[in-house]
């Protein structure tokens, strides 16, 4: 049988991240200020990896395991697994330090980041070109999924979506199909820059010049370079 002391524990901790992020949030009754410390800190570092523009976390704590039996404990200690991070879908460790038998559990939460992003106004399919109307801005949870939402209009109208949206769902950079700015065997200006000077020549792509991946070229003299397709027909190189 579950030991009631351990749940109540559980319970305090509960109420404690759900409500962490309120102004003046005062200590769970029972639980000690050393404890009370750690979560917060804990559920806290949600909001370092958020960013500015958020409006608001919420961090919802899911159950253990029913099939867990835990020995009761006296001190109880959580912690954040090397792995974890407080964003999205995340657990938190309970660890008992004091008790008749060292015990280590792993408690599921979801921490829940709201901040502002573009929403579609309608249903968008797969495949259309997203234009200025299609667009709204709303309040959405920017770490349900692990790709960044999108904020400004002027990243996304004019692009493909790879993946059909539904109205009042928040764009990700990858419901954006990826650009091609270049075919393998197409001249292309390349513009090398370096520690106080700039320069701009020709070359032929080696390969298609893809957006957010490198690209090969051959320049004068057969020699080949990497850099990233920035536009149409055009590389940048960093020296």
């Amino acid at each position: 049988m579950k030991s009631p002391r351990c749940w109540r524990l559980c319970a305090l901790l509960f109420a404690l991240l759900s409500a962490c992020f309120a102004a003046g949030a005062q200590p769970a009754e029972g639980l000690s200020t050393e404890l009370d410390q750690q979560v917060r800190q804990l559920a806290l570092a949600a909001t370092r990896a958020a960013g500015p523009g958020v409006t608001r976390v919420e961090v919802v704590v899911g159950s253990l395991d029913p099939r867990l039996r835990l020995a009761a404990c006296a001190r109880i200690e959580p912690y954040l697994p090397p792995s974890a991070t407080l964003w999205g879908r995340s657990r938190i460790g309970l660890r008992c330090l004091e008790g008749p038998s060292r015990w280590n559990v792993y408690l599921p939460i979801t921490v829940k980041v709201y901040g502002p992003a573009l929403v579609a106004a309608t249903a968008l399919p797969a495949g259309s070109q997203i234009g200025p109307g299609d667009l709204s801005s709303a309040e959405i949870d920017l770490a349900e999924e692990p790709a960044p939402a999108l904020t400004n209009s002027a990243v996304a109208v004019g692009r493909v979506l790879a993946r059909a949206v539904r109205p009042g769902q928040g764009l990700r950079q990858t419901d954006l199909r990826t650009r091609q700015w270049f075919a393998a065997g197409e001249t292309v200006q390349i513009r090398a820059t370096g520690a106080g000077f700039s320069v701009s020549s020709e070359g032929q792509a080696l390969s298609n010049g893809m957006e957010g991946q490198p690209a090969r070229v051959r320049i004068d003299g057969g020699r080949t370079v990497t850099g990233m397709p920035v536009g149409q027909h055009r590389v940048e190189l960093t020296l």
